[in-house]
């Protein structure tokens, strides 16, 4: 199918573009920008008048729920979740049930989703087996079929020497290693920031260290190895200081930050709201304002959804026993949107973090429009508004702190290859 997306403002990040152009898509892959390739005759037009044209969004951490929690989510009503909210890439964390430790597990993963023929995912694979911080993965196998790097998500290794060993073997063949700073024993029963708030609701607390620790064990292990190391979901002013000394010492570091402690602080809990219980927990101001100012100057390379749905049920129950997690997908554009207009940045930069930048994170070929490139299209209203309500949102998870607000930027066509996968063409 040959597509004309006309009179839109095309904001490519990659190539530092924000200029109203024509886009011309065929055969899946961007033909042309600003003039048609001769010969060219469209199929359909999209009048992208008054509307942004952007890669397609690229999410570092969202969990579908499959393999094992189907009764939470599932691949197809995720996928949906992401098409409406302009996400054409995910990167799968490896905390499935089983975990992503086999190669078939990758292989089935990936097959259901371009079954669904709609986002990208990119499988993190599990570091240890069974993510229990024992014994390695067998990496390599998992490489074949399809894994873009390794992660523990939210479970760390106690053991160092553990630890030590899967960095230089990672370090050895090139493989990424994706860490949450997250201390094994530290604030291990706390389920809030230790602060204020958490003294104040009787909550058991996570300290500030049990991040920086962690992420100076990390550090020191990258520096002896030489392995490329992500930090994930950063959460501490002092994490992103340790990040910046570190790249400053030539350490291959690059980190992201949730979109849940980029906009909210631990004083968002209010009275035992279990919508604000996530993990890394919500912290403090200083935290969040140091979290947003990191993300605009470069230190932080990247902003993600974290998208967990939860059941309800985990949800209406006592802030200290109910699960953590929020939906997010739908929210990235939004959140990100505000945050680019609550700091004075340009489109481009503010698209930067939600495309290009975490595209380079994965490996992956998304993030960009440029000629010959993957042709997937985020189309969004900058001027139109999202209103979170359970209603509105298609994620199965319906639990997010952010809950009866209106964002700005409302996504009105989604592309994935160029197929038009959200959007009034979509459901001709």
């Amino acid at each position: 199918m040959k597509i004309k997306i006309a009179n839109g403002r095309l904001v490519d990040p990659a190539h530092d573009i924000d200029h109203a152009h024509d886009l011309f898509i065929a055969d899946g892959k961007v033909a042309g920008i600003g003039q048609a390739p001769d010969g060219f005759a469209a199929d359909t037009v999209i009048d992208a008048r008054g509307l942004i044209v952007s890669p397609g969004l690229v999410d570092l951490a969202a969990r579908l729920r499959e393999p094992g929690y189907e009764y939470l989510a599932t691949l197809d009503t995720e996928m949906e979740a992401a098409m409406a909210g302009g996400v054409t890439s995910l990167a799968i964390p490896p905390d499935t049930d089983p975990p992503l430790d086999e190669p078939g597990l990758v292989e089935m993963l990936r097959y259901r989703a371009k079954r669904l023929n709609k986002a990208h995912i990119y499988p993190v694979g599990a570091l240890t087996e069974q993510l229990d911080g024992q014994r390695l993965s067998e990496m390599a196998e998992l490489v074949d079929a399809g894994c873009v790097a390794f992660s523990q998500a939210n479970r760390p290794i106690t053991d160092t020497q553990v630890l030590f060993c899967a960095l230089q073997y990672a370090a050895t063949f090139d493989f990424r290693v994706w860490l949450q700073p997250i201390a094994p024993h530290l604030g291990r029963e706390g389920v809030a920031h230790d602060g204020e708030v958490a003294s104040r609701l009787g909550l058991p607390g996570i300290p500030t260290a049990s991040e920086t620790i962690a992420l100076y064990t990390y550090i020191e292990l990258a520096r002896m190895t030489g392995a490329r190391l992500h930090i994930t979901r950063l959460s501490t002013a002092e994490g992103l200081a340790m990040i910046r000394r570190a790249r400053h010492d030539g350490v291959d570091i690059t980190c992201d930050v949730s979109i849940n402690q980029l906009h909210l602080c631990d004083m968002d809990i209010g009275y035992f709201n279990a919508n604000c219980r996530l993990i890394p927990p919500l912290r403090s101001q200083r935290d969040r304002d140091a979290l947003q100012a990191g993300l605009a100057d470069g230190d932080i390379d990247a902003l993600c959804s974290n998208h967990t749905p939860v059941d309800d049920d985990a949800k209406q129950i006592p802030f200290s026993e109910a699960e953590p997690g929020a939906t997010g997908l739908e929210l990235l554009l939004p959140l990100t949107l505000k945050w680019g207009q609550a700091r004075g940045l340009s489109m481009v930069d503010t698209l930067r973090r939600i495309t290009i930048s975490p595209a380079r994170i994965i490996g992956s070929r998304s993030g960009h429009l440029g000629l010959g490139a993957r042709a997937d299209v985020c189309i969004f209203d900058p001027e139109g508004e999202t209103t979170v309500t359970r209603e509105q949102l298609r994620s199965q998870g319906k639990n997010t702190p952010f809950l009866g607000l209106n964002l700005p930027g409302q996504v009105r066509y989604t592309l994935v290859e160029g197929k038009i996968m959200f959007g009034e063409a979509a459901l001709k």
